[in-house]
């Protein structure tokens, strides 16, 4: 107790110097971490962007034969990030309820997997695929 009354009190400069140390002591337990939570954890935007681009796989299913598969830009900020995923579409097909689901099941997963929040997901159409092939579906022919 001595050592609290007496830095509060302000009783003697080289005593005040000695308690401010003492009481950086007495609050160290409270901050120490335990070895296996000490650092950080730095996830790279190109595996966010992977997490993105295999996520929009999972939406679409199944692709045209010729499409490429989905791949997805990344920037991270302050722990969110912003995805922009680039697709092929079958046609014909609802466009804007195929983007909805590629957006919603981007935010899941990258959220469950990496742990970022995603304010934002750009889907951008590519290329459209016809289901048949051109002129075969009108029975017209050369």
């Amino acid at each position: 107790m001595t050592s609290v009354s007496g830095g509060a009190g302000g009783a003697g400069g080289a005593g005040g110097a000695g308690e401010t140390g003492g009481a950086g002591e007495l609050r160290r337990p409270l901050t120490v971490v335990p070895p296996g939570e000490r650092g950080a954890t730095r996830i790279a935007d190109r595996v966010v962007a992977k997490v993105a681009g295999q996520a929009a796989r999972e939406a679409l299913g199944e692709l045209p034969a010729a499409a490429a598969p989905p791949h997805a830009s990344v920037v991270v900020h302050h722990g969110a990030a912003r995805v922009r995923v680039h697709l092929e579409l079958d046609y014909p097909c609802d466009i804007g309820a195929r983007c909805g689901g590629v957006r919603r099941h981007v935010v899941e997963r990258v959220g469950a997997l990496v742990g970022m929040e995603v304010p934002e997901v750009a889907v951008q159409v590519e290329r459209l695929h016809p289901a048949t092939a051109y002129g075969t579906a009108q029975g017209r022919t050369r």
